[in-house]
């Protein structure tokens, strides 16, 4: 039964984790619109572009100005006045990948479209070249590919593991001091309280107001 469950589990991960991903950007006529992929360390992305223009029934293509960067904002690629081009980059921190796009022509009319494919880790893997190195093909082929993806989701599954014990450590090191906080403005108060009443207990005393409203009372 175990096994039964585990490999339709595995065969949808394989699917969701670590495969390629196209999206169309709608770029407006002013200002640049941007894309961010979450990459762990030492991966390898690979990103095809491809600019268009909707114009009616008229396909035009322009160019767009690109820029990647890294989630410590270093410049991976740029290029401008390109249609169309891939780009190709080894992760060295992990984080959330920014690739902004930039019309060079914004007022060329019609609808400014970008389509970019990622391909990320073993779907970003030269297969045919380690075929021809390797001489493998066929099922051996499919078994490392296979074996790549596994590879990849447990990789995945141990950055997820980190994220989730620092976001953890974060959280009770934020609840510790935040009651730090609140005992320590407690104190304050109690403490400022304390000092005031001494203060305006002292004033009356110096100035026989406490004596005056004394005899006073004892009169009425």
């Amino acid at each position: 039964m175990t096994r039964t469950l585990l490999l339709p589990m595995l065969l949808l991960m394989l699917v969701l984790v670590q495969n390629g991903e196209s999206i169309w950007l709608n770029l407006p006529k002013s200002g640049y619109k941007c894309v961010m992929e979450e990459l762990q360390n030492n991966v390898v992305a690979v990103g095809e572009y491809n600019a268009v223009i909707f114009e009616g029934l008229v396909l035009r293509n322009p160019t767009v100005s690109i820029a990647v960067k890294s989630p410590h904002g270093n410049l991976i690629y740029h290029k401008e006045n390109v249609t169309e081009d891939e780009f190709a980059f080894t992760s060295t921190e992990s984080g959330l990948y920014l690739t902004c796009f930039l019309p060079d022509n914004p007022d060329t009319g019609g609808k400014l479209a970008v389509n970019i494919d990622w391909k990320i880790g073993a779907a970003a893997k030269d297969w045919d070249s380690v075929a021809k190195k390797e001489k493998i093909e066929g099922v051996e082929l499919e078994l490392r590919k296979l074996e790549g993806h596994v590879e990849a989701i447990r990789d995945n599954l141990v950055y997820r593991k980190s994220r989730e014990a620092n976001m953890r450590e974060v959280s009770e090191t934020t609840n510790s001091r935040v009651a730090w906080c609140s005992i320590s403005s407690s104190g304050i108060c109690i403490l400022a309280s304390g000092a005031q009443l001494w203060y305006l207990t002292r004033f009356f005393q110096n100035n026989k107001l406490i004596y005056i409203f004394n005899s006073l009372v004892v009169m009425s």
